[in-house]
């Protein structure tokens, strides 16, 4: 499956960004996919993500309460709500996906998922 992130830009602390992650090439409702953000000079980073059919959403701490996950299955997107934004929140998003864990069901590890996006980025200016 090929992913295409879009939705980044510049915005002032406090202010919101809605991301895109379009799926092409296989159907989308067989996999489980995830939003991962990496700050310069840091590790890339789990920030939420949702279940194949959408039933399941999971967040890093730091985001909840601001960001929201979510998927139409008819459209092959998933979206990444960001309201709250602070300049920590800066980073390259990145959506990934995976058809199956094998059992560990680890969606917080990057290496769990096998298909990425090129990212796109979020500047948050205080």
């Amino acid at each position: 499956v090929q992913l295409q992130a879009s939705g980044g830009g510049l915005v002032q602390a406090g202010g919101s960004l809605r991301l895109s992650c379009a799926a092409s090439g296989r159907t989308f409702s067989n996999y489980f996919m995830g939003w991962f953000r990496q700050a310069p000079g840091k590790e890339r980073e789990f920030v939420a993500a949702i279940s194949w059919s959408g039933d399941r959403l999971y967040y890093t701490d730091s985001v909840k309460g601001r960001f929201t996950i979510s998927r139409d299955n008819a459209k092959n997107t998933v979206y990444l709500e960001m309201n709250s934004l602070k300049p920590e929140d800066t980073a390259a998003y990145y959506c990934a996906a995976v058809r199956s864990f094998g059992g560990s069901y680890d969606y917080k590890n990057s290496r769990s998922y096998d298909y990425w996006g090129q990212g796109t980025l979020v500047t948050v200016s205080s």
